[in-house]
């Protein structure tokens, strides 16, 4: 595995918050990584400065082989060069079919007069992530009536027919079933395969199913890394963000 993104020394600050301080790490490629943190510990910040939705005050965010720092391009461009993200309330075409909205996300060159004209190669492509998001049942539905679980996916799935070499993954467990999180679970771990997928989570037994590299976050920083037992048994996580089982049982 190789490093795929390297953020170096990151730093934000929002009238007077810090939100990310001196922030570094990487996410090697393929790898499938979880992010865990306290609210406010500026997980959200994080993928915003890597899409570019926000720009850093100091420090460098790498990307690729080349090495491109993502704080001077676009989020057009960061886009392009294969970076997704999917945010925790699902964004989808709700009057268009399952099929269209895959489509319509499918990497290639396209114009407002094609764009719902499916090729044939482009039918089977779209099968083919109709199948790996657990739609394929679901193809001439509309995407309106599908449950949050099913929307979540097909967005994973739009997400997926773009491509990217890093996919940005919020809190997808959220209110799921368990059977959803579930099947969720093993789209990303398949995913990961041959991509780096970081995920934010709360749900530790989502995290936990995920079996991966967990990066803890707090103000702003890495608190802890390693295997989610290695992070949950260190006494700054407990105190910071699990909290005591004695606490709990006060609470």
């Amino acid at each position: 595995m190789s490093a795929l993104l390297e953020v170096s020394g990151v730093s934000k600050t929002f009238d007077g918050f810090k939100a990310i301080n001196n922030l570094s790490f990487s996410v090697n490629e393929p790898e499938l990584r979880a992010i865990i943190g306290p609210n406010g510990a500026g997980k959200t910040t994080f993928m915003d400065l890597v899409t570019g939705k926000t720009r850093p005050d100091s420090g460098e965010i790498r990307y690729g082989e080349l090495s491109r720092d993502l704080t001077k391009l676009s989020e057009a461009r960061i886009a392009q060069a294969g970076i997704g993200r999917k945010f925790q309330k699902p964004t989808v075409f709700e009057d268009q079919t399952v099929s269209e909205n895959l489509t319509m996300a499918l990497k290639a060159t396209r114009n407002p007069v094609t764009v719902l004209t499916k090729r044939p190669d482009e039918s089977d492509r779209v099968a083919d992530l109709a199948a790996r998001v657990g739609l394929s049942d679901t193809l001439e539905q509309r995407a309106g009536i599908l449950s949050h679980g099913q929307k979540q996916w097909l967005e994973i799935g739009m997400l997926l027919a773009q491509e990217p070499r890093l996919l940005l993954v919020d809190e997808p467990a959220a209110g799921m079933t368990s059977a959803e999180r579930e099947r969720t679970t093993a789209m990303l771990v398949e995913a990961a395969k041959t991509r780096a997928v970081v995920v934010i989570e709360h749900d530790m037994e989502f995290v936990r199913r995920l079996n991966c590299r967990v990066t803890v976050l707090h103000e702003g920083s890495v608190l802890a890394e390693g295997s989610l037992d290695h992070v949950c048994a260190d006494p700054r996580v407990i105190d910071v963000y699990l909290g005591r089982p004695e606490e709990a049982a006060d609470a």
